[in-house]
Protein backbone atom coordinates (compact mmCIF):
# COMPACT_ATOMS: atom_id res chain seq x y z
CA UNK A 1 0.00 0.00 0.00
CA UNK A 2 2.86 2.40 0.82
CA UNK A 3 4.33 1.70 -2.63
CA UNK A 4 1.02 2.70 -4.24
CA UNK A 5 0.97 5.92 -2.22
CA UNK A 6 4.58 6.77 -3.08
CA UNK A 7 3.90 6.18 -6.78
CA UNK A 8 0.83 8.42 -6.63
CA UNK A 9 2.87 11.12 -4.87
CA UNK A 10 5.63 11.02 -7.47
CA UNK A 11 3.16 11.26 -10.34
CA UNK A 12 1.28 14.11 -8.73
CA UNK A 13 4.36 16.15 -7.89
CA UNK A 14 5.78 15.65 -11.37
CA UNK A 15 2.51 16.77 -12.94
CA UNK A 16 2.02 19.87 -10.81
CA UNK A 17 5.57 20.96 -10.08
CA UNK A 18 4.47 21.76 -6.52
CA UNK A 19 7.04 22.32 -3.78
CA UNK A 20 6.00 20.83 -0.47
CA UNK A 21 8.82 21.84 1.86
CA UNK A 22 6.62 24.35 3.72
CA UNK A 23 3.04 24.73 4.81
CA UNK A 24 2.02 27.06 2.00
CA UNK A 25 1.73 26.02 -1.64
CA UNK A 26 1.90 28.71 -4.35
CA UNK A 27 -0.68 31.45 -4.91
CA UNK A 28 -2.40 33.07 -7.89
CA UNK A 29 -2.52 36.89 -8.29
CA UNK A 30 -4.68 38.27 -5.48
CA UNK A 31 -7.63 40.64 -5.51
CA UNK A 32 -7.87 40.44 -1.71
CA UNK A 33 -6.53 42.85 0.91
CA UNK A 34 -2.72 43.00 1.23
CA UNK A 35 -1.43 39.87 2.93
CA UNK A 36 -4.76 38.08 2.55
CA UNK A 37 -5.92 35.51 0.02
CA UNK A 38 -9.33 35.38 -1.62
CA UNK A 39 -9.55 31.73 -0.59
CA UNK A 40 -7.56 30.02 2.16
CA UNK A 41 -7.54 26.22 2.12
CA UNK A 42 -6.59 24.63 5.44
CA UNK A 43 -5.97 20.90 5.01
CA UNK A 44 -5.12 18.07 7.43
CA UNK A 45 -3.19 15.14 5.98
CA UNK A 46 -3.87 11.47 6.68
CA UNK A 47 -2.03 9.11 9.01
CA UNK A 48 1.69 9.20 8.17
CA UNK A 49 0.70 10.32 4.65
CA UNK A 50 3.41 10.83 2.04
CA UNK A 51 4.55 14.40 1.18
CA UNK A 52 4.04 16.14 4.52
CA UNK A 53 2.96 18.59 5.72
CA UNK A 54 0.03 18.67 3.27
CA UNK A 55 0.11 15.07 2.05
CA UNK A 56 -0.56 14.04 -1.54
CA UNK A 57 -4.34 14.35 -1.16
CA UNK A 58 -4.10 17.90 0.13
CA UNK A 59 -1.70 18.85 -2.67
CA UNK A 60 -4.07 17.44 -5.30
CA UNK A 61 -7.07 19.20 -3.77
CA UNK A 62 -5.22 22.52 -3.56
CA UNK A 63 -4.24 22.32 -7.24
CA UNK A 64 -7.84 21.48 -8.16
CA UNK A 65 -9.07 24.54 -6.26
CA UNK A 66 -6.63 26.83 -8.07
CA UNK A 67 -7.71 25.55 -11.47
CA UNK A 68 -11.34 26.29 -10.67
CA UNK A 69 -10.73 29.84 -9.43
CA UNK A 70 -8.79 31.70 -12.14
CA UNK A 71 -8.10 35.29 -11.14
CA UNK A 72 -8.51 34.47 -7.45
CA UNK A 73 -5.67 34.03 -4.98
CA UNK A 74 -5.77 30.59 -3.35
CA UNK A 75 -3.52 29.91 -0.40
CA UNK A 76 -3.11 26.27 0.65
CA UNK A 77 -1.85 25.57 4.16
CA UNK A 78 -1.34 22.41 6.16
CA UNK A 79 -2.77 21.83 9.59
CA UNK A 80 0.29 21.32 11.76
CA UNK A 81 -0.05 18.06 13.66
CA UNK A 82 1.74 14.73 13.89
CA UNK A 83 -0.80 12.65 11.91
CA UNK A 84 0.29 9.94 14.32
CA UNK A 85 0.26 6.23 13.50
CA UNK A 86 0.77 5.24 17.14
CA UNK A 87 -2.46 3.24 17.37
CA UNK A 88 -1.14 1.13 20.25
CA UNK A 89 -1.24 4.14 22.59
CA UNK A 90 -4.71 5.66 22.39
CA UNK A 91 -4.05 8.64 24.62
CA UNK A 92 -0.93 9.62 22.69
CA UNK A 93 -2.84 9.21 19.45
CA UNK A 94 -5.74 11.30 20.78
CA UNK A 95 -3.30 14.04 21.78
CA UNK A 96 -2.07 14.20 18.18
CA UNK A 97 -5.62 14.84 16.98
CA UNK A 98 -6.30 17.38 19.73
CA UNK A 99 -3.07 19.20 18.85
CA UNK A 100 -4.27 19.35 15.24
CA UNK A 101 -7.66 20.70 16.26
CA UNK A 102 -5.97 23.37 18.40
CA UNK A 103 -3.65 24.35 15.54
CA UNK A 104 -6.51 24.54 13.03
CA UNK A 105 -8.70 26.56 15.40
CA UNK A 106 -5.91 29.08 15.95
CA UNK A 107 -5.34 29.45 12.23
CA UNK A 108 -9.07 29.74 11.43
CA UNK A 109 -9.51 32.37 14.15
CA UNK A 110 -6.46 34.30 12.93
CA UNK A 111 -7.61 34.27 9.30
CA UNK A 112 -11.14 35.31 10.26
CA UNK A 113 -9.77 38.16 12.38
CA UNK A 114 -7.08 39.54 10.10
CA UNK A 115 -8.62 38.66 6.71
CA UNK A 116 -12.39 38.88 7.29
CA UNK A 117 -13.18 38.84 3.56
CA UNK A 118 -11.18 35.64 2.96
CA UNK A 119 -13.25 32.50 2.40
CA UNK A 120 -11.90 29.50 4.31
CA UNK A 121 -12.12 25.97 2.93
CA UNK A 122 -11.42 23.31 5.53
CA UNK A 123 -10.35 19.87 4.36
CA UNK A 124 -8.78 16.62 5.42
CA UNK A 125 -8.04 13.06 4.41
CA UNK A 126 -8.57 9.95 6.59
CA UNK A 127 -7.41 10.86 10.11
CA UNK A 128 -7.28 14.44 8.85
CA UNK A 129 -10.88 14.15 7.66
CA UNK A 130 -11.89 13.15 11.18
CA UNK A 131 -9.96 16.15 12.50
CA UNK A 132 -11.81 18.44 10.08
CA UNK A 133 -15.09 16.84 11.15
CA UNK A 134 -14.38 17.48 14.83
CA UNK A 135 -13.79 21.14 14.00
CA UNK A 136 -17.46 21.34 12.94
CA UNK A 137 -18.79 19.91 16.22
CA UNK A 138 -20.61 22.16 18.66
CA UNK A 139 -19.77 19.77 21.51
CA UNK A 140 -17.82 16.59 22.20
CA UNK A 141 -19.39 13.49 23.70
CA UNK A 142 -16.45 11.68 25.28
CA UNK A 143 -16.83 7.95 25.98
CA UNK A 144 -17.27 7.30 29.72
CA UNK A 145 -13.85 5.64 29.93
CA UNK A 146 -12.22 8.97 29.02
CA UNK A 147 -14.42 11.31 31.05
CA UNK A 148 -11.48 12.29 33.30
CA UNK A 149 -9.77 13.85 30.28
CA UNK A 150 -12.65 16.23 29.51
CA UNK A 151 -10.58 19.28 30.48
CA UNK A 152 -8.28 18.55 27.50
CA UNK A 153 -11.11 18.59 24.97
CA UNK A 154 -10.99 21.68 22.71
CA UNK A 155 -13.84 24.18 22.90
CA UNK A 156 -15.92 24.43 19.69
CA UNK A 157 -15.45 27.29 17.24
CA UNK A 158 -17.76 30.22 17.87
CA UNK A 159 -20.66 30.64 15.45
CA UNK A 160 -19.14 33.92 14.20
CA UNK A 161 -15.78 32.30 13.47
CA UNK A 162 -17.43 29.27 11.88
CA UNK A 163 -19.31 31.60 9.51
CA UNK A 164 -16.00 32.34 7.74
CA UNK A 165 -15.72 28.67 6.68
CA UNK A 166 -17.36 28.33 3.27
CA UNK A 167 -16.90 24.57 2.78
CA UNK A 168 -15.64 21.49 4.59
CA UNK A 169 -14.20 18.66 2.48
CA UNK A 170 -13.62 15.18 3.90
CA UNK A 171 -11.83 12.48 1.93
CA UNK A 172 -12.23 8.98 3.39
CA UNK A 173 -13.60 10.18 6.73
CA UNK A 174 -13.69 7.35 9.29
CA UNK A 175 -17.27 6.11 9.48
CA UNK A 176 -19.44 6.43 12.58
CA UNK A 177 -18.94 2.72 13.19
CA UNK A 178 -15.16 3.02 12.82
CA UNK A 179 -15.04 5.87 15.35
CA UNK A 180 -17.28 3.96 17.74
CA UNK A 181 -15.16 0.80 17.40
CA UNK A 182 -11.98 2.65 18.33
CA UNK A 183 -13.61 4.56 21.19
CA UNK A 184 -13.47 7.99 19.53
CA UNK A 185 -16.16 10.66 20.02
CA UNK A 186 -18.81 10.93 17.30
CA UNK A 187 -18.70 13.70 14.70
CA UNK A 188 -21.90 15.76 14.89
CA UNK A 189 -21.68 18.99 12.87
CA UNK A 190 -23.41 22.06 14.24
CA UNK A 191 -26.11 23.92 12.33
CA UNK A 192 -23.56 26.52 11.17
CA UNK A 193 -22.15 23.90 8.79
CA UNK A 194 -25.42 22.75 7.25
CA UNK A 195 -24.98 22.45 3.48
CA UNK A 196 -21.25 23.18 3.66
CA UNK A 197 -19.91 19.64 4.14
CA UNK A 198 -19.00 17.16 1.40
CA UNK A 199 -17.74 13.66 2.16
CA UNK A 200 -15.99 11.44 -0.40
CA UNK A 201 -15.63 7.69 0.11
CA UNK A 202 -14.49 5.18 -2.51
CA UNK A 203 -16.82 2.19 -2.62
CA UNK A 204 -15.01 -0.59 -0.79
CA UNK A 205 -12.79 1.69 1.32
CA UNK A 206 -13.20 0.07 4.72
CA UNK A 207 -12.19 3.18 6.66
CA UNK A 208 -15.23 5.16 5.53
CA UNK A 209 -17.78 2.62 4.21
CA UNK A 210 -19.10 1.44 7.56
CA UNK A 211 -16.98 -1.70 7.98
CA UNK A 212 -15.62 -2.61 11.39
CA UNK A 213 -12.44 -0.85 12.43
CA UNK A 214 -9.29 -2.29 10.95
CA UNK A 215 -6.30 -1.58 8.73
CA UNK A 216 -6.98 0.31 5.48
CA UNK A 217 -7.03 -1.48 2.14
CA UNK A 218 -5.42 -0.42 -1.14
CA UNK A 219 -8.47 1.65 -2.17
CA UNK A 220 -7.84 4.01 0.72
CA UNK A 221 -4.79 5.62 -0.91
CA UNK A 222 -6.35 6.54 -4.26
CA UNK A 223 -8.09 9.84 -3.45
CA UNK A 224 -5.35 12.01 -4.91
CA UNK A 225 -5.60 10.31 -8.32
CA UNK A 226 -9.20 9.07 -8.78
CA UNK A 227 -10.87 12.39 -9.66
CA UNK A 228 -12.50 13.01 -6.28
CA UNK A 229 -10.30 16.03 -5.54
CA UNK A 230 -11.74 17.66 -8.68
CA UNK A 231 -15.29 16.87 -7.60
CA UNK A 232 -14.56 18.25 -4.16
CA UNK A 233 -13.07 21.44 -5.62
CA UNK A 234 -16.22 21.93 -7.69
CA UNK A 235 -18.31 21.62 -4.53
CA UNK A 236 -16.15 24.09 -2.62
CA UNK A 237 -15.96 26.61 -5.49
CA UNK A 238 -19.77 26.74 -5.72
CA UNK A 239 -19.91 27.85 -2.10
CA UNK A 240 -17.42 30.70 -2.26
Amino acid sequence: MRRILLTAAAALLAATGVAVGGATVGEAPSTAAPGCADVHVLFARGTAETAPPLGVTGIAFGESMKRRLPGKSVRVEAVRYAASSDFSHRLRFAKSVVDGIDNAQRRITSIATHCPDTKIVLGGYSQGAALAGYLTNDSFALPAAYARYRSYVPKPLSAETASHIAAVIQFAPPSSRFLRDVGAPPIRPSKEFRGKIARYCIVGDTICNGARAGAPNALHVLYSVNGMTDRAANFAARRL
